[in-house]
């Protein structure tokens, strides 16, 4: 049985393959079309599912939606009533693209899939799943768990924007719901405006700012934004946003609270906004612990799984990993709307056809390597077609020539086996750094990345060395937890470094492994596993047996505001248009500097910033 999953026409448009149960591929539209957080049909990513599937799509057995248009917009018409005369602006503008598209999603889906070459009966063999019940089933299914508990939070689906479900072998009932406009997700948007980052986009930007602050508004936003209670439930006093009626976040009760305007984004960063970024982490988190807490007490389950946007922030999982109410934590890797195409597809598999779960005590995302992937003789045409210069070399010389690069100080650019599936490179699609280096954490973010100088890098760590540098011992294989590092790999701090405030704290190296340290000691971490990455293994095994340190920087291969690189022509054109030096694609190396130079160019400003 074949079950084509899609997600489409807000953010993170994406689609993934199932095949009686088992994921045989999924991907992002941005990959393909190099829009960031495409929204549209992704029809280059279906078409890649198909591929990769060797299957049609009159051979699919359904087509499933990852969230319900009617019950969406049910929830617009219901909210300018309850709001009513306040946003009849916004309703006007939203109307029209509703009438004209979103209302009317069946048709439109049908329409595009005709389009890839479905047969007329394509209509009859579309389902749609309700979008918290995507997200919850592409934690669940995926997960190794026969039974757990299922968080996901996120800013809204059709009506929720929190909920807890209960999984057990294929069956997942959800319990308990918050619906909007009170939200996690929402609040946390909220600030990301507030600070003048991009909603849906620049939310990790403040997870990566707390750090740098002081948690001085936290009680003016619990005793201020909302009620928050014991179990973690929580309302909003909606006079402070204004998502509801306008078109900003937030309202001019909320900024008179905070000190004033939203930051405009070409505006510096002061303390008050790490100040305020701090406080509103400081907040997510205990909402997250309150609610993890009182799931743990309810229902007395070892085995927790978490999706939804709110899922992504891995300050908060680590926290609740440190927690320990829960013996084994899930995350689903594409926590955001992208996994649920493949939450649909789950959701239609067991919920509604009653199939049994595969394999147990396994991860179905499979290390999230379900992307495409390109041969050493479809890399060789691509290169050459590009113009490039390089040299094929074995596995061997391969690996030594990239860790002499490295411990050269080089950045290296890393493009092996299939793509990854979510926000996160883990090994495929990465660049890769000395993390023993105290000038790369800024190297990277200005010279490679060009973005903003406070970003934090993650640790790509070998599982089997983890817990001899960070505070953790667990499986980590998505990036989805943070961990500090162990006390005897970090330097001691001067009172005259102590004293620094911001993002002067930024030039202060903090451990072993500065690169990799963020100013609270902390690190986002990986965990490679010879069976998910056997070649990203081998190097760091090589690293290691080099410079006794088994871990390196890890960040994905993009610059700031493009997707991550898809195909050879897309991580060559990142290279020449950035100062990575090295390029280890396939069996393939390309120096920066044998490169004709007249294929330079500059990716600083190619891209529109996230």
């Amino acid at each position: 049985m074949q079950i084509l999953g899609i997600s489409a026409f807000y953010h993170d448009s994406a689609a993934s393959l199932l095949e009686d149960g088992r994921i045989v591929a999924a991907a992002q539209e941005e990959r393909f079309t190099r829009k960031k957080h495409d929204a549209g049909f992704p029809q280059n990513a279906i078409q890649y599912c198909l591929d990769a599937g060797a299957t049609r799509l009159d051979q699919i057995d359904h087509v499933v939606f990852y969230e319900k248009p009617f019950l969406k917009f049910e929830r617009l018409l219901e909210t300018y009533v309850a709001f009513a005369p306040h946003g009849f602006q916004s309703f006007l503008m939203a109307m029209p693209l509703w009438l004209k598209e979103k209302l009317f999603q069946k048709i439109c889906l049908r329409d595009e899939l005709k389009k890839l070459g479905a047969d007329p009966a394509i209509e009859s063999r579309l389902l749609f799943a309700e979008h918290h019940q995507s997200h919850a089933a592409s934690a669940f299914f995926a997960s190794p768990f026969e039974d757990a508990i299922v968080l996901t939070m996120d800013g809204v689906g059709e009506w929720t924007t929190t909920s807890a479900a209960i999984g057990r072998e294929n069956c997942l009932e959800i319990t308990k719901e918050i619906h909007f406009p009170h939200s996690l997700g929402l609040l946390y948007a909220a600030f990301t405006y507030y600070l003048g980052f991009k909603v849906n986009s620049g939310e990790y930007k403040i997870m990566g700012l707390a750090p740098y602050g002081e948690a001085r508004y936290s009680g003016a936003i619990l005793g201020n934004l909302l009620d928050l209670k014991a179990d973690g439930t929580f309302r909003l006093d909606m006079q402070y946003f204004d998502y509801c009626t306008g078109l900003r976040m937030a309202s001019k009760k909320f900024n008179e609270l905070f000190g004033g305007p939203p930051r405009k984004p070409e505006e510096a960063l002061v303390q008050r906004h790490m100040d305020i970024a701090a406080s509103v982490q400081q907040v997510t988190e205990e909402i997250v612990l309150r609610l993890t807490r009182s799931l743990s007490n309810e229902t007395g389950s070892r085995n927790l799984c978490l999706a939804g946007g709110v899922a992504l922030n891995c300050v908060a999982n680590g926290k609740i990993l440190r927690d320990g109410r829960f013996k084994q934590i899930y995350i689903q890797p594409a926590a955001g709307d992208a996994g649920g195409a493949v939450g649909a597809a789950f959701a239609a598999y067991h919920s509604h056809l009653g199939m049994p779960r595969g394999a147990k005590g396994t991860d179905a995302m499979a290390g999230c390597f379900l992307g495409p992937d390109y041969g050493n003789d479809e890399i060789e045409q691509q290169l050459l077609a590009a113009g490039a210069r390089f040299e094929k070399l074995d596995d061997a010389v391969l690996m030594s020539t990239t860790v002499d690069a490295l411990v050269a100080g080089k950045a290296v650019g890393w493009f092996q086996g299939r793509m990854e599936f979510g926000p996160r490179a883990l090994g495929a699609r990465s660049i890769l750094a000395d993390p023993r280096s105290p000038s790369m954490q800024h190297t990277l973010n200005m010279r490679v990345k060009y973005r903003e100088s406070f970003r934090p890098f993650a640790s790509a760590v070998l599982r089997e060395d983890v817990a001899d540098w960070f505070e953790i011992d667990c499986d980590s294989p998505y990036m989805l937890f943070t961990a500090d590092v162990v006390k005897n790999r970090r330097r001691q701090v001067t009172k005259e470094e102590q004293a620094l405030f911001g993002v002067e704290k930024l030039n202060v190296s903090r451990s072993e492994i500065p690169a990799v340290t963020h100013v609270d000691y902390s690190s986002r971490i990986q965990t490679v596993d010879r069976k998910t990455n056997l070649r990203l293994h081998r190097l760091l095994s090589n690293f290691k047996e080099r410079t006794n340190c088994p871990v390196l920087v890890n960040t994905s291969f993009n610059v700031r505001g493009e997707p991550i690189v898809c195909s050879p022509k897309d991580a060559f054109l990142c290279f020449m248009g950035t100062e990575i030096e090295l390029l280890v694609i396939g069996n393939f190396v390309l120096y920066k500097e044998r490169q004709d130079q007249r294929l330079k160019m500059n990716y600083s400003a190619a891209f529109e910033p996230d």
